[in-house]
């Protein structure tokens, strides 16, 4: 609403979408700061706020999506963390296992292709999935529906139809 009136305009659509993807991972940053407990942040998430905040009628915008899909991944991440070692194949494994169940639960997300890389890599404990995994995720759903809805003036989330 606030800037719908240059809403058509490329370089206003690419300055709405910026100023979305900074304020939403500055707010996660800035959550990590401010309790030791939450990690607020984590890579993927930058990918994340190219789908939400450029392309927000995606079905991989989704909040289903994007939820589904950093939290899905994030389990098969740590699952493999903790019961095979990080050979080229575990992590092949667990990147198309992701893939692959992201896809039969209907929750696709091309940045949480990552999650299971990271975690595996880091050896992230089982509370990963939780934070930052998915209380990020919820956080950035309502920070991408807030935003669109008050300020960029896009429908988010896409209406079912």
């Amino acid at each position: 609403m606030l800037l719908r009136s240059l809403n058509n305009h490329p370089v206003s659509k690419a300055l709405i979408a910026g100023l979305g993807a900074c304020f939403c991972i500055s707010l996660l940053a800035m959550g990590g700061q401010l309790s030791p407990e939450y990690l607020g942040i984590m890579a993927p998430f930058g990918a994340t706020m190219v789908i939400l905040f450029a392309l927000p009628q995606s079905p991989l915008a989704q909040p289903r999506n994007i939820i589904g899909g950093h939290l899905l991944t994030a389990c098969i991440g740590v699952a493999m963390a903790q019961y095979v070692d990080n050979t080229p194949l575990m992590l092949g494994l667990a990147v198309g296992l992701g893939v692959m169940l992201m896809m039969l639960t209907n929750t696709l997300h091309p940045p949480a292709g990552a999650n299971p890389l990271l975690i595996m890599l880091t050896q992230a404990p089982w509370s990963f999935a939780i934070n930052p995994v998915l209380t990020g995720s919820v956080l950035i759903v309502l920070v991408g529906w807030f935003y669109h809805r008050f300020i960029s003036g896009t429908q988010y989330p896409k209406k079912q139809g």
